[in-house]
């Protein structure tokens, strides 16, 4: 066994938590409340609430059955990216990938 086996911890940045393909609001209108001035919740056609960033403009970031519930996780997911903490508190349970040939 190697025992110099370096690990890298992974640190969370906004980008990554918004994902490669993030899909953004189009109709944003000039009157929007925003909560703390950082995001506002919409409710999706589905019924969903879903939480939208002011920066970068028009994100959709986090969706939930309640609006109560999205405001939320939206405001304790920012604060951990800010604080550097959401990796500590969060894990991957599968990735998605599948290995090997198929």
């Amino acid at each position: 066994m190697d025992s110099t086996k370096k690990t890298t911890k992974k640190s969370t940045s906004l980008a990554t938590s918004l994902g490669p393909n993030p899909t953004y609001e189009k109709n944003i209108p000039e009157d929007q409340v925003w909560i703390d001035d950082v995001f506002f919740v919409v409710k999706t056609r589905f019924g969903l609430y879903t939480s939208v960033l002011r920066q970068p403009y028009g994100a959709h970031f986090i969706t939930g059955m309640t609006e109560e519930g999205v405001i939320e996780v939206t405001r304790w997911h920012l604060k951990c990216i800010q604080d550097g903490t959401l990796d500590d508190n969060t894990r991957v349970v599968n990735s998605g990938v599948v290995g090997g040939k198929l």
